[in-house]
């Protein structure tokens, strides 16, 4: 992410991935405050950190990671969406929130799901200070 933004200029924005920047071993707190300005996308995920701590890197791919179930939707996981979603806010953000969950429907019930995470999210934005409708 560092390498992209310092290779381009500000008419280049950062689709910010919380569920794949922690895969990567990343932290999603610090990419905020170095390139908060940028983010104009925000695609949120979560991590079983059970699963995390089971993968060989070496061995396994992604697809064979996230056919483990590594991923999941916010609320479900390790990320702190309650300290994501006011690093955000103070950065001025105000677009679009997506929820993903890449995970495999015949273990992981999709509306079931699709209402935990939303239900995460709504409460997570609203106590950082946006204005839901």
């Amino acid at each position: 992410v560092d390498a992209v933004m310092k290779a381009t200029g500000e008419a280049v924005g950062l689709l910010l991935d919380t569920g794949h920047l922690v895969f990567a071993g990343r932290d999603n707190a610090a990419v905020i405050a170095k390139h908060g300005s940028r983010i104009n996308h925000f695609h949120t995920k979560d991590i079983r950190a059970d699963v995390l701590a089971g993968i060989d890197r070496d061995a396994e791919s992604f697809l064979d990671c996230v056919l483990k179930g590594v991923f999941t939707v916010p609320g479900d996981g390790m990320i702190d969406y309650d300290d994501i979603m006011k690093r955000l806010f103070d950065t001025g953000y105000e677009g679009w929130v997506i929820i993903e969950a890449e995970q495999d429907p015949a273990k992981a019930n999709p509306l079931q799901y699709a209402k935990m995470g939303y239900g995460k999210l709504h409460q997570a934005l609203h106590d950082a200070g946006y204005s839901l409708a």
